[in-house]
């Protein structure tokens, strides 16, 4: 076996083992559900980025997966085992609208405008249609599994954990196709691809349209695992979050998301836990700046030389 294969292997071992080291720790549980939902966020945004294109505000098609999910579930009783995937949809509708518009954009003008429909789409659902989005308070969402069902953390963390191995798994078939060949040609050098014949607008609307589907996904599972949704949501938070996780981790890499996010992930709690609140963000930032300085094409270059 290749040491590629030993170390994947070892992480999902990992993965399938996490859940007794939380023990019955309902906190430890909800940390390592959302740990997992982010590590599928972060494949998305880095997924977009394999492509050579940029998003500064994912978080309104984290947003609308969720918020889209909610309401399917709530108004027409489908179990939220469906919803996701249909969320998931309307999320990668507002993807192919926003990028048909600014596909032609470079990257971090694309970036800021994928930044400012976040804020656009945030400021609708808090002050418009309140009666359907519910406004600052939010909308219910049902949960995947009933509130008095014994050990349903430990459920619902195997399911996000199947859908985040699923993930993982359409990410490096996507790098290993054609379709990954022609967007990591867009990303070292779109008019060298475009004379290779490869047509760049189609390629880069793909990959808008996956990225924000997967987003979308994201967004719906964490929906319905807090079992709310609120116009937070659409937070700037939300869009930085990957952006950090795909940087520490490594770019355009598929473990990237993976290592940055559980990385990140402990070394943030561990700060909470310790009583910081503030300060947390000055030493990601600080943390994050020497990544980028030390070590930038991020953790997971640390098993290139073993692997």
């Amino acid at each position: 076996m290749k040491r590629a294969h030993l170390l994947w292997a070892a992480a999902l071992l990992a993965g399938l083992l996490l859940p007794l080291v939380a023990g019955d720790s309902p906190y430890l549980m909800k940390v390592l559900i959302i740990m997992v939902i982010f590590i599928i966020y972060t494949h998305s945004w880095n997924l977009l980025t394999y492509s050579g294109q940029a998003s500064l505000g994912h978080a309104a098609f984290f947003g609308i997966g969720g918020y889209a999910s909610a309401l399917l579930a709530s108004r027409l009783e489908l179990s939220p085992f469906i919803t996701i995937f249909i969320g998931a949809g309307f999320a990668a509708l507002a993807g192919l609208l926003v990028g048909a518009i600014c596909v032609r954009l470079r990257e971090w003008f694309l970036a800021m405008v994928t930044f400012g429909f976040s804020i656009i789409i945030g400021t609708i659902f808090l002050n418009q249609f309140t009666d359907i989005f519910g406004g600052v308070d939010g909308i219910p969402a049902r949960r995947f599994f009933s509130a008095t069902l014994e050990h349903r953390y430990l459920y619902e963390y195997y399911f996000m954990l199947l859908l985040a191995i699923a993930t993982t798994l359409l990410v490096y078939w996507i790098m290993r196709s054609r379709l990954g060949v022609a967007f990591a040609a867009i990303r070292e050098n779109e008019l060298e691809a475009k004379v290779l014949g490869v047509d760049v607008v189609r390629y880069k609307l793909v990959a808008f349209l996956i990225s924000t589907y997967i987003a979308g996904l994201a967004g719906a599972l964490q929906t319905h695992s807090f079992a709310y949704i609120t116009p937070e949501i659409y937070s700037v938070h939300n869009s930085f979050w990957p952006v950090i996780y795909a940087i520490a981790g490594g770019l355009a890499t598929l473990e990237g998301p993976i290592v940055g996010t559980v990385v990140v992930t402990l070394i943030w709690e561990g700060l909470k836990n310790l009583g910081l609140s503030f300060e947390r963000f000055v030493i990601i930032g600080a943390l994050l700046v020497a990544m980028v300085i030390f070590k930038p094409r991020g953790l997971a270059s640390i098993f290139d030389r073993w692997r």
